[in-house]
């Protein structure tokens, strides 16, 4: 809350369910609550908040879908209209072992996991539109553009709501003109969807010691781009995913190039956020990445017409925490229930939520008031396909992590499709990602080729296709503990890294009259909530700002 809020009174309202985040996880959720209302004949209350301008402007993902969840929430979602249309009719895999040359690897040397046969290639923020279309017409109500801030505690402990963010307040933090307090939402239970590393999620995780019997999370930035390319090379359903050039033996990470529908192709590379070398630039290596010629001979002739980044939960079943607590649920890639084997986190984020609201809903149609710690929720994820599904894949990310891109999917390769998931032993990483960054005198700097502007591009531009606007005059939701750390600390032993692994420009180290100053551009912000986990010293905390602000991803 903000000071000038603490003087007025907030309004509030009152639900049986408040869902935070207009995601997959969230959406699914409202959707399987209020149908459950529907067949029991029962009257529920439900409400979405989403800090995006509108559902999905916040919304980016590669994306290849599995329907699986899809199919069981609405089984007749082709007759409904669900944007998925374009079926997956091929995959390549490849590995690049330099900027000239690709081996492409057999399918049946690839894990399991890997295939794609019966999944589509989508826009995830527009099946989160359409999501939001069926749980509207269920009678959930959705509000975009309010910014969940703070939960809201009950006087014996238990989530109470949550309060939405103050509108209106300058960059001195006193109100303007304009200024309007947050409301309060309160509910029986509050279910937390926030995405990747949500502020709320990530103060409940600690508040309720959450995460106390699971490895630290892991996280990878995802940097995505959506082309036209010329009809002539278009190949609708190809997807392509690979590994090796441009980065070393000592980064983790892959690229996908999927054609989608309308003579479009999704170009993109995930970057494991436990990377060491302090100079490298996971913006850069995408835009270098272009120039191989498996993706030039797509992309050549084409136009860039939208960008974007957000980091990832890869962390999977040994990262999991404890879902449920007094009142409140945390679910889907809040939790981190992407299935890294498959790079897919919207069958999975859809399911989790679905068990929480079959949670919810069987709690209060036995006249729970609410209030309680919902074990059923854990019974419930353990007898499902979902647990099942993340446990097969709980060695896919350490063994990576522990031998490298090579040994690390051969050992893959025996685990999913030899022991099916199931080998005897279970790989643990335990260290934290920003543990791993190592002094930037201990790597040669990196010197990126300069953008051509035809299949390359510099941070600006890029960040101008995300359509990202925030009000300039609010307090920045980029926060330092320390404002001393970036030059004393930071620039002295990592040459500050935030200039580098920030994928829209937002830090920057500026030269004046007075000698080096560290800037926050907060403006160009993108919510991919890197900078909040890469920072070596955890120095930055990222927190919602007003309610809209950001990108507005079109399609993506």
């Amino acid at each position: 809350m903000s000071e000038a809020a603490r003087t007025v009174e907030r309004e509030s309202m009152e639900f049986d369910v408040v869902v935070v985040g207009a995601g997959p996880a969230g959406l699914s959720a409202a959707c399987r609550l209020m149908q459950q209302a529907t067949d029991a004949d029962q009257e529920l209350s439900v409400c979405v908040v989403e800090k995006g301008s509108e559902v999905g402007a916040h919304i980016l993902s590669g994306a290849v879908i599995e329907p699986r969840a899809l199919e069981e929430l609405f089984p007749d979602w082709r007759e409904r209209g669900a944007p998925l249309t374009t079926a997956v009719t091929e995959d390549q895999i490849y590995l690049l072992k330099d900027d000239q040359s690709a081996l492409r690897i057999a399918n049946p040397l690839t894990p399991k996991t890997m295939h794609n046969e019966g999944n589509y290639i989508a826009s995830l923020g527009n099946l989160c539109r359409w999501l939001a279309e069926q749980a509207e017409a269920l009678g959930v109500e959705i509000f975009p553009g309010f910014a969940a801030t703070e939960v809201l505690f009950n006087p014996d402990g238990s989530v109470k709501g949550i309060a939405t963010g103050d509108m209106g307040i300058g960059h001195d933090g006193q109100p303007k003109d304009s200024f309007m307090p947050g409301m309060e939402l309160h509910a029986k239970y509050t279910l937390f969807t926030e995405g990747c590393r949500g502020q709320l999620g990530k103060q409940l995780t600690k508040h309720f010691s959450l995460n106390k019997d699971a490895d630290p999370q892991h996280y990878g930035i995802g940097i995505k781009e959506l082309w036209d390319i010329d009809p002539a090379k278009h190949q609708p359903g190809l997807v392509l995913h690979g590994a090796g050039w441009p980065l070393d033996k000592d980064t983790n990470g892959g690229f996908f190039l999927y054609h989608a529908d309308n003579c479009q192709v999704v170009v993109g590379l995930i970057i494991d956020l436990n990377y060491s070398n302090p100079w490298l630039s996971p913006f850069d290596e995408l835009q270098r990445m272009k120039h191989h010629p498996l993706f030039k001979k797509f992309l050549e002739g084409g136009k860039r017409v939208s960008y974007g980044a957000r980091a990832i939960a890869k962390g999977g079943f040994n990262s999991l925490p404890k879902m449920s607590m007094p009142g409140a649920l945390l679910l889907g890639c809040d939790a981190g229930t992407l299935n890294f084997a498959k790079i897919k986190g919207t069958h999975t984020a859809m399911k989790s939520g679905m068990l929480g609201a079959e949670a919810v809903f069987g709690a209060l149609s036995q006249g729970d008031e609410g209030g309680r710690d919902l074990t059923t929720f854990g019974e419930n994820f353990q007898a499902s396909w979902l647990y099942d599904e993340l446990f097969r894949s709980r060695n896919f990310g350490p063994a990576l992590h522990r031998f490298g891109t090579v040994l690390g999917g051969a050992f893959n390769f025996i685990d999913q499709n030899i022991f099916g998931g199931k080998i005897p032993l279970t790989l643990h990483d335990t260290r934290n990602d920003y543990a791993e960054l190592k002094p930037a005198s201990e790597y040669a700097q990196i010197h990126y080729p300069k953008p051509d502007g035809k299949l390359s591009f510099d941070k600006l531009s890029s960040v101008f296709l995300s359509n990202t606007n925030h009000e300039e005059d609010q307090p920045c939701h980029l926060q330092l503990k320390d404002p001393d750390i970036p030059l004393q600390e930071n620039l002295q032993v990592w040459s500050e890294p935030a200039q580098r692994y920030c994928p829209a420009g937002v830090y920057e180290i500026v030269e004046g009259d007075n000698g080096k100053r560290f800037q926050i551009n907060a403006q160009n912000c993108l919510h991919c909530k890197t900078c909040d986990i890469k920072d070596p010293l955890q120095n930055i905390k990222w927190v919602a700002p007003e309610g809209g602000g950001g990108p507005n991803y079109p399609n993506m």
